[in-house]
């Protein structure tokens, strides 16, 4: 579980008085999002509060602190050790790696290469802190159903934004990695691209993925995949949020090496999720055996079915 230190690592010491009490809701934070100038926001349990400038958790626009540019600024300069320029080519993707596998996403002015790529930001003006949530035990309820005679089955993770799908990802990794009631551990290779699933920092897992799992931080998932292929020969490779034409060519692939797919992507229904453009391609392939449909009721992540290829119900109900 993530603690109350845990959020507190994330500022500066002199920043850390203001910032106790929103880090007590550290198992329900989601979000902290700061822009110059603007209103401190917090997502907590999915809705929406404001901090005021004593530290509490408020409802109102009009007691909210603002946000200072040059606290702000202290902040991006703490996170990158007071060395921008070492950062620069993380920076570049838009994020920077927190310890305890948080991650904090930044916008600004965008300085293009040559080549018309992004080079850097500068000037930064947004941040997102979206703080990571480990819970063990999370793919209990669904784990019996991914599994035949031992075989780990292709699946689907198919879940809104803000619904636990990385959660409920990373601890199916580790109970498939690991070994489980229902099938004996095999290897794992992970292809992590904006480092949430392992939440590696400087090279090192944060989050428990299982002890035979292999990582690919910072790595497009359709280059990965192959990587993994070629080189860890993996039994499973998990992935997060397919989205692209070249994703699915790759997971293809892989699946014609005997390799099985554990695979999220965002949509709100099987149904939605097969209309994507980039996943036609899989149109009567039938490709994925299971399918796992996430919502949010009353503020909860739940599990809203399991569904065979066939996508007819298996199962559903709370995480």
């Amino acid at each position: 579980m993530t603690s109350e230190e845990d959020v507190l690592r994330i500022f500066p010491e002199e920043m850390r008085g203001k910032w106790r009490k929103a880090a007590g809701y550290a198992e329900r934070l989601q979000e902290i999002r700061l822009r110059a100038d603007k209103p401190v926001l917090l997502c907590i349990d999915g809705k929406e509060f404001f901090k005021d400038k004593r530290g509490e958790i408020v409802s109102r626009t009009e007691q909210a602190e603002i946000m200072e540019r040059e606290e702000l600024e202290r902040l991006i300069s703490y996170t990158c050790s007071y060395s921008m320029y070492a950062f620069e080519e993380e920076i570049s993707r838009g994020y920077l790696s927190l310890p305890g596998g948080h991650r904090m996403g930044l916008a600004g002015e965008v300085v293009l290469s040559e080549r018309d790529k992004i080079r850097n930001i500068k000037h930064i003006s947004c941040i997102n802190i979206r703080i990571s949530h480990e819970i063990k035990g999370a793919a209990d309820t669904v784990l019996p159903f991914l599994y035949r005679e031992g075989r780990f089955l292709n699946t689907l993770i198919i879940s809104p934004p803000g619904c636990g799908k990385t959660t409920l990802l990373r601890d199916i990794i580790r109970q498939v990695s690991d070994g489980n009631p229902y099938g004996g551990g095999v290897t794992v290779g992970i292809v992590d691209e904006r480092s949430e699933i392992a939440g590696s920092f400087q090279g090192r897992a944060q989050n428990d993925v299982g002890l035979r799992t292999d990582i690919l931080d910072s790595c497009p998932k359709a280059e990965g995949m192959m990587l993994l292929i070629r080189s860890m020969a993996p039994k499973v490779i998990g992935v997060d949020e397919l989205g692209s034409e070249e994703d699915i060519d790759a997971m293809k692939k892989v699946l014609s090496c005997g390799c099985a797919i554990l695979a999220t992507i965002h949509a709100g229904s099987a149904a939605e999720a097969a209309e994507r453009l980039f996943m036609r391609k899989l149109a009567g392939e039938k490709v994925f055996e299971r399918y796992i449909v996430l919502t949010r009721r009353l503020g909860k992540c739940e599990v809203e079915a399991v569904l065979d290829k066939e996508q007819r119900i298996l199962s559903g109900g709370p995480l």
